[in-house]
C-alpha cells in the first residue's frame, strides 16, 4: 500500500500517526511545496521577533519521519491529481502513483480588493518563508500597518512590536469577531494598546498609497491616512481547493468529506484547513481552520486510509492564545445569531482584564469565552464536548471558575476509571 499526502501541515502529521497505528509497513510519501518539514505556524511571530531560532520551529523532530518510514519531497508542488490512474503529477513532470491519497493542502492568504495591494512592500504572514522575507527587510522598517482582524493579524503585529517597530492594525469591523464578542474584543484591544499597539477599527480601506518608485507610503482609509514603510495583509485564508476542483471532487466552501474524512472519490481523503468536515456541536459540515481540528482530522483520515473504518465525531471550534501575558480561550459556540435561544452568564472585571462568558442551551454548556483567568478551560471543554446536563447549582459552580469533576455523570467517571 502506498499512501501519498499532499501538504505538510499538522494534518499530515496526524495522518502519518493515524496510518502507522494500523499499518506499520505501507509506504508513505509526503509532498510539500515548502522547503522545510512541518513546523508550528503560530510560532513564526516569535521567530520574526528573534525570540526563537529556526531549529525550534519543527512540530516533530527530524527522526519522526525516519522512524515512521516517511519519504519527504520538500520544495515540490503538485500540479494535478489524476484519479483515473491513481497518480499525482508534480510541476517537474514526475508522476507519483498512490493507492490512497490525502489532500491536506491547507489555505492560502486571501487577497482583498484594495488598490495598490500589488507590488513591493506588501507581505503575507502565514509561512516561515513569509517570516524569512520579512526578516530580510525588518531592520530598515520603522512603521507597519497590518490589515486584518484575526489571529494571524494580531500575531504579525506582535512580532513587529516586539522588535520596537510602530504598528497599527487596520480593521474593517472588530478584532477576532469569529470568536470574541464585543466586550472580549474591546478588553484585548485595551490590553494591547497598553503594550504599544495601535488600532483603527470599523474603517474602510481606500488604497495602499505608494511613492513614485513603487515603495509603500502608507494606507489611506475613510478615517484618515496612516503612514507605513510596509504593509501586512492578514485578511483571512481561503482553502486551497484547486487540485480537488480539477480532480472533480465535490467541493463547497472546502473539500466536502464524510464522517470518515473521505471525499467523493473512494481513494482520496481530505483533512485540515481545506476540508469541510463535521462540527461536533452543530452537526453541520464546515471549514474550521484551527490546529487541533486539523490534527484530529488528519489522524482519522490516516486511520481510514489504512482501513480502520473509524468515524470522526466532529471538530470543535477552539482557540487559545496569549497576547503580551493576557491569556484568552474560546471554546464552542461563542458568536450567536439568536441569543434568545441561549442562557448567557457573564463575570467581568475590567480593571484586572478578567472576563468569563458561559453559554448554555437546554441546560448544556455549549460555549465559553475566557479572558485573563483560563484555569478552568479544560473542565469547560469536557462539559462542552460531552454535552453534560447541568442544574442551576452546577451552572453556578461553573460560573465561579472552579468547576468540579463531581458534576460529571457517574457513568462518565466510571468509564474514565475503567479506560485510563
Amino acid at each position: 500500500m502506498h499512501y501519498v499526502i499532499v501538504g505538510n501541515g499538522v494534518a499530515a502529521i496526524g495522518a502519518v500517526e493515524g496510518i502507522r497505528q494500523y499499518d506499520t509497513e505501507g509506504a508513505i510519501t509526503i509532498i510539500s511545496d515548502e522547503a522545510v518539514p512541518t513546523y508550528g505556524r503560530p510560532l513564526i511571530s516569535y521567530y520574526l521577533a528573534d525570540k526563537i531560532k529556526l531549529d525550534t520551529l519543527p512540530y516533530r523532530p527530524e527522526k519522526f519521519y525516519a522512524d515512521n518510514k516517511v519519504d519527504m519531497k520538500l520544495g515540490s508542488r503538485v500540479a494535478s491529481v489524476s484519479p483515473e490512474d491513481h497518480s499525482v503529477i508534480l510541476e517537474s513532470g514526475e508522476a507519483i502513483a498512490y493507492d490512497k491519497l490525502l489532500l491536506a493542502t491547507g489555505g492560502a492568504p486571501a487577497a482583498p480588493e484594495i488598490r495598490g495591494i500589488e507590488g513591493k512592500g506588501v507581505y503575507n504572514f502565514t509561512t516561515v518563508a513569509h517570516a524569512e522575507a520579512l526578516k530580510e527587510v525588518i531592520d530598515s522598517v520603522k512603521s507597519v500597518v497590518v490589515i486584518g482582524a484575526g489571529l494571524i493579524a494580531l500575531k504579525a503585529a506582535e512580532g513587529f512590536a516586539e522588535r520596537g517597530i510602530d504598528v497599527t492594525l487596520v480593521v474593517r469591523s472588530r478584532i477576532m469577531r469569529s470568536y470574541f464578542d464585543e466586550t472580549a474584543g474591546d478588553m484585548v484591544v485595551s490590553h494591547l494598546e497598553k503594550n504599544g499597539l495601535k488600532f483603527l477599527q470599523g474603517v474602510e480601506i481606500n488604497r495602499i498609497k505608494r511613492y513614485g518608485n513603487g515603495g509603500v507610503k502608507g494606507v489611506d482609509t475613510d478615517k484618515g491616512f496612516i503612514p507605513a514603510d510596509l504593509v501586512i495583509v492578514a485578511a483571512g485564508v481561503a482553502p486551497n481547493m484547486e487540485l480537488a476542483c480539477n480532480a472533480k471532487l465535490n467541493t463547497n466552501k472546502g473539500i466536502v468529506v464524510d464522517d470518515f474524512m473521505g471525499t467523493s472519490n473512494a481513494d482520496i481523503y481530505a483533512a485540515g484547513d481545506v476540508a469541510e468536515a463535521k462540527d461536533m456541536l452543530t452537526g453541520e459540515y464546515t471549514v474550521r481552520p484551527i490546529w487541533p481540528n486539523a490534527y484530529s482530522q488528519g489522524r482519522y483520515a490516516g486511520f481510514n486510509m489504512a482501513g480502520a473504518g473509524k468515524s470522526y465525531s466532529g471538530g470543535l471550534s477552539m482557540n487559545s492564545i496569549t497576547y503580551y501575558g493576557l491569556a484568552t480561550v474560546t471554546i464552542g459556540e461563542t458568536i450567536l445569531k439568536d441569543e434568545s435561544q441561549y442562557e448567557i452568564r457573564i463575570t467581568e472585571d475590567q480593571d484586572n482584564f478578567i472576563y468569563r462568558k458561559l453559554i448554555f442551551k437546554d441546560d448544556i454548556l455549549v460555549g465559553c469565552i475566557l479572558i485573563g483567568d483560563i484555569d478552568a478551560a479544560g473542565f469547560y471543554t469536557s462539559f462542552i464536548k460531552n454535552q453534560f446536563k447541568l442544574d442551576g447549582e452546577g451552572k453556578e459552580l461553573l460560573m465561579t471558575g472552579d468547576p468540579s469533576p463531581a458534576l460529571w455523570p457517574d457513568e462518565y467517571i466510571e468509564a474514565m476509571l475503567n479506560n485510563p
